[in-house]
């Protein structure tokens, strides 16, 4: 279904995701033709018209079910591409299903995808979406980490850390991935952003935005589980994406993320700069604290020759505007 003009059919794996839905509006915006999956079951109707009705979306882009729980599913979405955007992941921070059972579907839904890279014979590149959550933990009290450094699994596992079966299958899956890569015919660079803030296509407010944003909704403590908190924009991100998959002197394992700032000081800069919404700083004596993070480097990416567009102002301006389109602010 690739327009006349277009520079071929790439596929974004869970397209109604955050992340996912902004890059296939970028890479829409760039030319190409897009094959997305989605989960389709009666309990998960979605209502994808801010997919659909995207600029270029009538002609390039093509929507397919598939679940990361059926590794098998995602072969007609991809057959034929050029290349793959990975952007899924399991996203559950309650507690109600297990390590292992988070793992099977995320490293199980991960080779079922690149399986299916490997049998269309067509695709160039896969670029996956993992974090800085894959690099950040451990304790070796380092000041800045960058591409080289891993997460310590049986750190997070004794560590009883918000979101650390989160960053535990996340790292097994970019791993899985990067391993995948040493066999013949598959080239593989993972992206690696971190808090993700900005503006948003989805008619619900992505996790990473209300978090960011929850000093202003009266509960800054959610912020508190870093001291120090690591930035991108949206569309910085997405650029990336882009810009890697595009570049062939790409390899390997790439950070995202443009600047860092203190909860105090982010306390102060949005108390400066949006009075009107009562901005409280965060308790810095919380007990649920954890402590600080390493800086992440972007050296690498900033090598490469790509430069990050957003500040700590445009990300929230940004975010704001969207949560004011769609009533939640």
């Amino acid at each position: 279904m690739e327009g006349e003009n277009s520079k071929g059919t790439v596929c974004v794996i869970g397209g109604t995701g955050f992340l996912a839905s902004w890059l296939i509006f970028k890479l829409l915006e760039s030319g190409y033709s897009v094959n997305t999956t989605i989960r389709s079951s009666p309990e998960r109707n979605k209502d994808i018209t801010y997919l659909t009705d995207l600029p270029g979306a009538s002609e390039r882009l093509g929507v397919f079910n598939a679940d990361l729980n059926k590794p098998d599913s995602f072969g007609a979405a991809i057959k034929g591409c050029i290349g793959v955007f990975h952007v899924s992941h399991p996203m559950e921070f309650e507690g109600k299903e297990s390590e292992e059972e988070l793992t099977r579907r995320a490293v199980g839904g991960a080779l079922g995808i690149l399986q299916a890279c490997i049998d269309a014979k067509t695709v160039k590149r896969v670029v996956y979406t993992s974090s800085i959550a894959t690099v950040v933990y451990n304790n070796k009290g380092e000041d800045m980490v960058d591409e080289t450094a891993w997460s310590d699994i049986d750190y997070l596992r004794s560590s009883n850390m918000f979101g650390a079966v989160y960053s535990i299958t996340k790292t097994l899956t970019e791993k899985t991935c990067l391993e995948f890569a040493e066999k013949p015919g598959l080239d593989i660079i993972t992206v690696l952003p971190s808090l993700i803030h900005g503006p948003f296509l989805s008619p619900s407010m992505p996790g990473s935005v209300r978090g960011a944003m929850s000093m202003f909704f009266g509960n800054p403590e959610s912020l508190n589980l870093w001291e120090n908190i690591p930035f991108v924009h949206t569309d910085d991100v997405a650029r990336a994406h882009i810009f890697l998959f595009e570049n062939p002197n790409a390899k390997g394992r790439y950070i995202c993320s443009a600047l860092e700032i203190t909860n105090e000081q982010l306390a102060e800069f949005l108390a400066a700069r949006y009075p009107d919404y009562g901005i409280n700083s965060p308790d810095s004596s919380n007990e649920n604290k954890k402590g600080k993070i390493p800086s992440v480097s972007s050296k690498k990416l900033l090598d490469t020759g790509f430069n990050y567009k957003y500040g700590l102002e445009a990300m929230y301006g940004d975010a704001i505007r969207c949560c004011k389109e769609k009533g939640i602010l």
